[in-house]
């Protein structure tokens, strides 16, 4: 039963006012007069609540998609100016990348990269200060640093920062070689430098390469061809040899292989015809030593005023050494060719030298009895050859 909130008196169901105050009822009253459930005030707190953090999650998510959005194309431009080389300015984008999505992982690394990177960038810089100062130990020491710093990374734009590093150090090892090679520079030096000068990609390295290798040729063909012309065969070849290590396919080192070789071997042809002349002259010469050694040039027959009759005569040596004790053997005949008697005598001086002259003579003083004319007749020389 409700009742007039204001006088307390029973509320009539079929008006909409109290009948003893005659105050209209409040619309709560008459409409639970009429049966109808009032709504409770209380339930608009938390639809407004539920409301509110509907629409907020709504607009974060908006936000959070939007910084998305565009930490995602910092990232890109990021990307884009590494591929430039500005890392400078895509160490900021990456920063602001970061800064629009703290957990964006990719931007995060890549900020981390290109701090490394433009350390990197202050490192070569460095070696160019060191280059200049022609210190290329301490240059490229620094730039082997640089590569070291960035093992921990991986990717493209690592990969072209590397190849930046490695094309770095190719150019100051050119310009190390470039310092050696206006110094006066010894051919065992020079053999060194080829090695380094063929371990450096550039094209620069390769025109230096060929020209070390065209110095070297020129050395090892100079030195190798006086070599030859000496008839120093061996060592020709070596140097030969040792010049196309550096330069296997030098024309002129190989055609001057093929010339030594052929000279060592009509050389060793020619010596071996000597040697053969040489033995058969040696045999030669001591047959004529032993055999014909001597030749007569003159035997006369005199007499003296004691009407003695004298041999004498004269020999010349023939030999090619020295001979001694030469022996005459002799006979005088007559006009008929009756032999009178058979007599030796040595000749003098004792030894004859090559070419040298030699005489000989002897007095048969019991030869006042033959009273016809007599001849002499040389019928044997001897001598000693040792």
């Amino acid at each position: 039963m409700l009742h007039c909130p204001y006088c307390g008196t029973k509320a009539n169901e079929d008006e909409h006012y109290c009948i003893k105050c005659g105050r209209a009822l409040p619309n709560d009253i008459t409409d639970r007069l009429h049966g109808k459930k009032q709504f409770n005030k209380f339930w608009y707190i938390p639809i407004s609540l539920f409301t509110f953090l509907l629409l907020s999650s709504g607009i974060y998510y908006f936000i959070l998609q939007n910084q998305t959005a565009e930490a995602k194309t910092l990232y890109e431009q990021g990307e884009q100016r590494i591929l430039d080389e500005d890392y400078e300015a895509a160490r900021e984008l990456f920063a602001d990348a970061v800064s629009n999505k703290e957990n964006f992982a990719h931007a995060a690394t890549s900020l981390q990269f290109m701090n490394k990177a433009l350390d990197v960038q202050k490192i070569m810089e460095d070696a160019n200060t060191f280059v200049e100062e022609q210190d290329f130990q301490q240059a490229l020491s620094l730039i082997n640093e640089a590569e070291s710093d960035l093992k921990n990374f991986n990717g493209d734009a690592v990969k072209q920062l590397i190849d930046t590093i490695i094309t770095k150090r190719d150019t100051i090892k050119v310009e190390q070689l470039k310092n050696e090679l206006e110094k006066e520079t010894a051919i065992d030096d020079l053999k060194l430098l080829l090695w380094e000068a063929a371990s450096i990609d550039n094209e620069e390295a390769e025109s230096m390469e060929l020209d070390i290798r065209n110095q070297i040729i020129d050395y090892s063909f100079s030195k190798a061809s006086n070599q030859l012309n000496n008839r120093h065969f061996n060592d020709a070849q070596i140097l030969v040899e040792d010049g196309l290590k550096y330069a296997p396919d030098s024309e002129r080192l190989q055609s001057l292989q093929s010339t030594i070789e052929k000279e060592k071997e009509a050389f060793e042809t020619a010596q071996e015809q000597r040697m053969e002349q040489a033995i058969d002259t040696a045999e030669k010469e001591q047959q004529l030593n032993e055999t014909d050694a001597i030749e007569l040039i003159s035997a006369t027959v005199e007499s003296n005023d004691k009407k003695n009759i004298v041999i004498k005569g004269e020999v010349e040596s023939v030999a090619t050494i020295p001979i001694h004790s030469v022996l005459i053997e002799y006979v005088l005949l007559t006009d008929n060719g009756t032999e009178i008697l058979s007599d030796e005598v040595y000749i003098y001086p004792d030894t004859l030298y090559p070419e040298e002259k030699g005489q000989f003579e002897y007095t048969h003083f019991d030869s006042n009895d033959y009273d016809q004319d007599v001849d002499v007749e040389v019928r044997k020389i001897t001598w000693y050859t040792n």
